[in-house]
């Protein structure tokens, strides 16, 4: 039987008001993971282009420093660390997040967790890979307030810094540039991954790895339509969707002044047209949605299958679909802060 044909079956099982569970049980272990491995792909250990980079682990240990370095910001009070902790699942916890003077944004601060695995960056997929998104906070007004040549100098100020950018650019006349700084942020950011789940585990053959209520729910998200779009090795990240496609979602989930792509691309077609999120982690990134607007993975499922689906989810199809989701979350990075250099008399000071 054809992977096509087992969709149908667990479409035509559910039509029939067969119970998650039961859907599990006929369909079968060996048919539902068939069915899991056209969709998705487990987590590599490390990124796939790490090993094409020169002294890539001289621009990890760099890009670690500057990643937990509030100095790089204009006030010395926001890091990038500040709105992706590693501690709270590679995002802030907040709805919005907090910069430069109290200032807030309009969007949440998606996970930096498998980041690097995504077809592009931001919510708006404005950045086409990680080195161009690292730089973009750095200099926004109302996140880190930088400016390149602020950047610069604060890093040239201090010995330490000079000389771990003359390790991992060692090419360069320069080392010290905006450039380099985004290269060795993105390598460190590339290292943020979180493979062996129990998901991908189930995914690389162990059957017990899931329990049943889980593969019931992995069997709903397959029959459901969840995996048109959240599909792939992030089982999300890699294309974009319209937020609102069957029913106009509230507006705390989709602000109308907030049109998506449509303000990257000027295209009318784009308007409230995002990035798929990744779901891998999921459960640790609450709030939910680019708005931040829903507090809870039962909240956000319902909404999902209301505007992007045309379906109102049973309680009991939420609770499925929501224990399946917990089986993404995989192993974490562990978390190091590492020892910043020291200021000099050099360093400019805080504004």
């Amino acid at each position: 039987m054809r992977v096509i044909d087992f969709c149908m079956v667990g479409i035509l099982l559910l039509l029939s008001g067969w119970t998650s569970s039961a859907l599990a049980v006929a369909v079968g272990h060996n048919a539902l993971a068939k069915q899991a491995a056209f969709y998705f792909d487990p987590l590599p250990d490390k990124a796939p282009s790490i090993d094409l980079i020169d002294n890539f682990e001289e621009k990890v240990i760099l890009g670690q420093r500057l990643f937990f370095d509030p100095r790089l910001s204009l006030s010395q009070t926001v890091s990038c660390h500040s709105c992706h902790n590693l501690a709270t699942g590679g995002a802030d916890g907040l709805s919005v997040s907090v910069g430069h003077g109290g200032q807030t944004g309009a969007r949440n601060s998606p996970t930096v967790f498998n980041s690097v695995l995504q077809i592009a960056q931001f919510w708006d997929g404005r950045a086409r890979d990680l080195v161009e998104q690292v730089g973009g906070p750095i200099v926004s007004s109302i996140e880190m307030a930088s400016t390149d040549p602020l950047v610069c100098a604060v890093l040239s100020s201090m010995p330490e810094y000079v000389a771990e950018f003359g390790a991992a650019f060692p090419q360069r006349k320069k080392p010290i540039c905006f450039s380099t700084t985004k290269l060795a942020l993105a390598a460190y950011v590339s290292t943020l991954l979180t493979p062996d789940s129990p998901f991908d585990r189930y995914l690389q053959g162990d059957e017990h790895a899931l329990n049943e209520d889980q593969q019931a729910g992995l069997q709903q998200f397959i029959a459901l339509g969840c995996v048109q779009c959240h599909t792939s090795v992030n089982v999300g990240g890699n294309s974009y969707y319209r937020f609102g496609a069957a029913h106009e979602p509230e507006p705390r989930y989709r602000p109308a002044e907030d049109v998506g792509r449509s303000a990257v691309m000027d295209m009318v077609t784009q308007a409230y047209v995002f990035k798929v999120p990744t779901l891998r982690n999921v459960e640790l990134t609450a709030p939910y949605f680019h708005a931040g607007g829903a507090w809870t993975l039962s909240e956000a499922i319902k909404v999902m299958g209301w505007t992007q689906l045309d379906k109102k989810l049973s309680a009991k199809q939420c609770k499925h679909l929501e224990v399946f989701l917990h089986s993404l979350t995989g192993k974490l990075p562990q978390l190091q802060v590492p020892k910043l250099p020291a200021a000099t008399e050099r360093t400019p000071r805080p504004q």
